[in-house]
């Protein structure tokens, strides 16, 4: 990976009918509590995937300083949302799962359970780690997945986004995608059956291949460590053929939208993902300009797995710490490989009490 770094999950975008609604309620379950930007302007980058005209919508990166990727949560301002016509099940096409950081899974299943009525019990993944389903206001799945580690210790059990579970048809082809091009390289579990942990789930009791990958050397960059570890499930259906979760459906409809991976060296990333035979389908500064994403500034690109589900990168140029103070840091002005302050978070935790409550 010479000339460019994937410093691991910056966020998972989640299509919402509600953008308020949905916030608050990953506020309430998951303390996504601090802002790191918030935009509500025309996506005029994505054409190929909002029907070939520029889209007004209103979305925000939010984080939960415990550590872990980011919640990008999206809403189409004019444009009325299209939600999926089908209820997902296990193993369809797309993004069909996000993974949560959770301290204790069972103390929090104990908290959670008391407040909704579908959650799944606790129980095991095939590699024996403790984990338990919620369903959000809409339907999106959100697995809570037993890790201890805190990058700011914090009262919630909860912390941010640890990985994916991805439908695929073809699991080979899709673990050489995401070992080769995005550098999850270890095989934690490659199990074919039925599994405990989906029982309560649709299409839960079927058959199927579940493949869990990770990588075999730590994340590096200025995020990193907030970012922490995070794990890709590849998932294929034994027993029926998947649907594709977004067909007919625009980018930022309803449902997971996409994984975002926070970069360095976006063009040295571009010709080793074109080199592997993923080029990017949207590039937001194919002249080096710059990208303004409100309070924010970067560079971002988008390319396809290989049953189309999308994958962003990000290099992040500015990021606001205490905005009504003009207080940014210019992240071209420092070393990519040096982890940023934990100070520098607390700060934005602080300052970041203009919730949408």
């Amino acid at each position: 990976m010479s000339g460019f770094n994937i410093s691991g999950i910056q966020q998972v975008g989640v299509g919402t009918e509600d953008f308020r609604k949905s916030w608050n309620w990953f506020i309430e379950m998951f303390s996504v509590d601090t802002k790191i930007l918030e935009d509500d302007t025309v996506a005029e980058r994505m054409l190929p995937y909002t029907g070939n005209a520029p889209q007004k919508r209103h979305a925000c990166i939010a984080v939960n300083l415990q550590g872990g990727g980011g919640f990008e949560i999206w809403q189409y301002s004019e444009r009325k949302p299209k939600p999926i016509d089908f209820e997902v099940s296990v193993g369809d096409l797309g993004i069909f799962c996000a993974k949560v950081n959770c301290r204790d899974v069972d103390a929090f299943y104990e908290e959670l359970s008391a407040k909704r009525k579908d959650c799944t019990k606790p129980s095991q993944m095939p590699d024996g780690t403790k984990t338990f389903y919620v369903k959000d206001l809409y339907g999106n799945l959100f697995q809570m997945v037993s890790q201890p580690r805190s990058y700011i210790r914090r009262k919630c059990l909860t912390g941010g986004i640890a990985g994916a579970m991805v439908g695929v048809s073809d699991m080979e082809e899709s673990v050489k995608f995401y070992g080769e091009v995005l550098g999850y390289d270890k095989v934690v579990y490659d199990v074919t059956d039925q599994f405990e942990d989906w029982s309560d789930l649709l299409g839960g009791s079927q058959r199927y291949r579940r493949v869990l990958l990770t990588t075999s050397q730590p994340r590096k960059g200025a995020f990193a460590e907030m970012f922490g570890d995070s794990a890709i499930e590849l998932v294929q259906a034994m027993d029926r053929a998947p649907r594709k979760i977004y067909e007919g459906r625009f980018w930022g409809d309803p449902g997971f939208i996409q994984i975002c991976f926070d970069v360095t060296g976006m063009r040295e990333l571009g010709a080793f993902c074109a080199s592997k035979g993923h080029p990017f389908t949207v590039d937001s500064c194919p002249g080096n300009e710059q990208f303004d994403m409100g309070d924010a500034s970067g560079h971002f690109t988008y390319i396809e797995d290989p049953d189309g589900t999308l994958i962003e990168f990000v290099e992040t140029h500015k990021i606001p710490i205490v905005k009504k103070l003009g207080w940014f840091i210019d992240m071209t002005q420092r070393d990519k490989y040096k982890p940023l302050p934990k100070m520098l978070f607390r700060m934005m935790g602080w300052v970041s009490k203009e919730q949408v409550r």
